[in-house]
């Protein structure tokens, strides 16, 4: 569990200050509300000051992406837009999420997994974290070799879900 007491970086500072930027330019936000948000997000100085921040954003257009496929492979890789929360629902099928060169700016992403039959590859970036402690498998194994506590400035990774037979494996990027 991270230090909700942790200073926060600059860089985790300017993710949310992008994110309220960006409720604004998609009119989520109105004038005065972006000056409040604003002044919220460069205000903080704990993880816990600026948590509520993003989770309070109204109607985040990347709040949930679901993806569903019956027997076919889920793979992301390069340079795609990483979700706040992902949704992946297979019956059969496996997934690769490489978030190695994705661009990811939320400090936080939420990843829930639904695979009857399939398993799942996570690679993270170079000094990310992930807890996939809300994994639930019967006959099949989850093998995290990420770092389990968030590192404040870095991000983490939260897997939930189920894989009754499947195989889950997060791990970071080789060089």
């Amino acid at each position: 569990m991270s230090d909700p007491e942790a200073r926060v970086s600059e860089q985790e500072r300017d993710r949310v200050v992008e994110l309220v930027q960006r409720a604004y330019a998609d009119g989520r936000l109105g004038a005065a509300d972006l000056e409040r948000w604003l002044e919220r997000a460069l205000g903080a100085t704990t993880s816990r000051e600026l948590e509520p921040v993003v989770a309070d954003l109204p109607g985040d257009p990347d709040d949930v992406v679901h993806i569903t496929t019956t027997g076919g492979r889920v793979t992301r890789t390069g340079d795609w837009h990483v979700p706040r929360r992902l949704r992946i629902d297979s019956e059969y099928g496996r997934v690769r999420l490489d978030l190695s060169s994705a661009h990811v700016p939320h400090p936080r992403i939420d990843i829930e997994l639904r695979l009857g039959y399939g398993g799942a590859t996570i690679i993270l970036p170079a000094g990310a974290s992930a807890n996939a402690d809300g994994v639930r498998t019967d006959w099949g194994k989850v093998t995290c070799k990420a770092a389990g506590r968030q590192i404040p400035g870095r991000l983490h990774v939260h897997v939930t879900g189920e894989l009754p037979y499947g195989r889950l494996t997060i791990r970071t990027a080789r060089r």
